[in-house]
């Protein structure tokens, strides 16, 4: 296996892994203004991620950083001609990340809606921009023989990138209320589970319609790519089964194979191309015409295969340690 290959592939792993990983964090945060009634039920509800979203994010921050080493003109081109869009999704996360700080610092409750607002902000409008950035991907942008964007902000707001956008932010809020059921007790336990019980069946439903759009949008579902469109529906159908019978475990690990598998169809049926150009397709970006030296691909080969397992059980254990429903108890919730 070429080395730029094997890039592409842990480039693939650890956007699976933000989008798990994240998912749930984005659908939390926007569950906030509707699950928190009070204070007391706002605060238990961020603390089912407070040790968890700054770890998460990480998963994004190592993708960037993996695409530009290995895939410097991707890298180039994908942040240039994406550059609107990014820097609202980088607003939004930082948005989100100083709120978790600064919500505790008064007990004044305007100043604690202010900072839960902008956490729900924080967690919209990235998971939006994450749905549309990668069906733009996907469907093709203008890119010069230059390897250079030609288009405009609003090139990127067709309605196939929209839908997608908003499938995302729905199936995260969905995986999110999962996410809630599991860990919080009581009565926000229970209002957890009545909006999973809500949210299905719309959430498949837009799964549905963007992958039948995807299929005559894009060239990235054909032959083997129409199965694997296939099964994130069939994974979200059977979260359902485990929703109706209260199975919520099985669900959530439903809900993540959805994630993942997305993301596996949209990889899979991208390469060798990393970007679509809707100019020309000679002008698309492969993972040959747009990776690093031989031997920058060997060296960052090895600082992987020596890091990344360290961080892996990192994470795994910090999960392991906070694995405990969060009780809606104010003198145990810190945030």
């Amino acid at each position: 296996m070429e080395l730029s290959t094997l890039w592409i592939i842990l480039i693939a792993v650890l956007y699976i892994g933000f989008f798990i990983l994240e998912g749930f964090d984005f659908g939390v945060g926007i569950l906030l203004p509707f699950l928190g009634k009070d204070d007391t039920r706002r605060r238990a509800i961020i603390n089912t991620i407070g040790p968890h979203w700054d770890g998460n994010e990480v998963w994004l921050l190592t993708a960037g950083g993996a695409t530009f080493a290995a895939f410097p003109h991707w890298y180039a081109t994908f942040f240039s001609g994406f550059y609107l869009p990014l820097f609202l999704l980088l607003v939004g996360l930082i948005l989100r990340g100083v709120a978790f700080e600064y919500r505790s610092k008064d007990q004044n409750p305007r100043w604690r809606s202010l900072w839960d607002g902008c956490i729900f902000v924080g967690s919209l409008v990235p998971a939006l921009l994450l749905g549309v950035a990668f069906a733009n991907i996907a469907r093709g942008v203008p890119i010069d023989a230059s390897m250079t964007y030609t288009g405009g902000f609003f090139n990127l707001l067709n309605p196939y990138a929209l839908l997608s956008g908003v499938t995302a932010v729905l199936v995260f809020t969905l995986h999110g209320a999962i996410f809630l059921s599991l860990k919080t007790s009581e009565h926000l336990a229970t209002h957890a589970k009545a909006v999973v019980r809500r949210l299905w069946l719309p959430a498949i439903v837009l799964l549905a319609a963007l992958a039948i759009a995807t299929f005559f949008a894009t060239d990235i579902l054909e032959g083997l790519g129409i199965l694997l469109a296939a099964l994130p529906i069939v994974t979200l159908l059977v979260a359902g089964y485990f929703i109706r019978r209260q199975r919520l475990g099985w669900a959530f690990g439903m809900t993540c194979a959805t994630i993942g598998l997305t993301l596996v169809t949209f990889f899979a049926g991208l390469y060798p191309r990393v970007m679509v150009s809707s100019l020309d397709p000679a002008f698309s970006l492969t993972v040959q015409n747009a990776s690093s030296s031989p031997y920058t691909l060997q060296v960052m080969t090895i600082v992987a295969l020596t890091l990344v397992p360290v961080v892996l059980l990192y994470q795994g254990w910090s999960y392991w340690i906070f694995r405990q429903r969060v009780k809606n108890d104010p003198k145990t919730l810190t945030y």
